[in-house]
């Protein structure tokens, strides 16, 4: 078996642990397996990479190394806590439109069908940031929460260059981050949210990073499947 399956492998035991942990509220477990998820994504990165004589994009070891930081810092209870980590992501999805964007792939946002992409993601956030804006102005976070929002819709809609793996992992991990924020505002709580907001952020990233491991070492500006399905006539 490859090493870097077997790293993948880890990674869902890990990650089936840290769900277990968030859904019985077992906080030493999930003190323990949270901080573990991004790291092996990164490893499996990596040796995905070395496995095709190549390097992995350092960006996007940067961006997961920023996640780490984040997923330590919101273990963490209190508006300060929530900021460091809010901070952290807002490096992540820096470093992921920085990667997604490379070799002009931008472009390809402006041709059909994913021309649609960013306006899809900007009534999303705006109808989200007013839906959450009194409860997040009461928690004293509406302006950087929205600051947020705007760094996050922009890397959901960049990821949608890389195929469709990239662009789901991208949407799910903005579901995640929506219902953080949701109930951050307190405008809603669905039954298990701890679970939810974990499960679709363990899924978006492993979805962006096995989308991008797949790439590694095809050359700049080779055709990718799109996350939006071509028109059709």
């Amino acid at each position: 078996m490859p090493r870097s399956r077997t790293i993948l492998i880890a990674f869902l035991v890990v990650t089936a642990a840290n769900l277990l942990a968030n859904a019985t509220d077992g906080r030493v477990a999930e003190a323990l397996s949270k901080p573990l998820l991004m790291p092996l994504l990164a490893a499996y990165l990596w040796r995905a990479a070395a496995e095709r004589g190549a390097r992995p994009d350092r960006l996007v070891l940067v961006g997961l190394a920023f996640s780490t930081g984040g997923d330590v810092f919101l273990l963490g209870d209190g508006t300060g806590w929530f900021i460091a980590g809010m901070a952290c992501f807002l490096g992540t999805h820096l470093c992921y439109i920085a990667a997604f964007t490379r070799h002009g792939a931008a472009t390809a946002l402006r041709r059909a069908p994913l021309l649609a992409v960013p306006l899809t993601y900007a009534v999303l956030t705006v109808v989200a940031l007013w839906w959450m804006w009194a409860g997040l102005t009461d928690a004293g976070l509406a302006v950087p929460v929205a600051g947020y929002a705007l760094a996050l819709a922009a890397m959901a809609t960049t990821a949608t260059t890389k195929g469709w793996r990239v662009g789901l992992g991208a949407a799910l991990f903005l579901g995640s981050d929506l219902l953080i924020a949701a109930g951050v505002a307190e405008v809603a709580q669905p039954p298990g949210a701890p679970v939810l907001v974990m499960a679709t952020y363990a899924a978006g990233q492993a979805l962006i990073v096995l989308g991008l491991a797949a790439r590694v070492g095809t050359p700049p500006g080779t055709p990718v499947t799109p996350a939006v399905a071509p028109a059709t006539r």
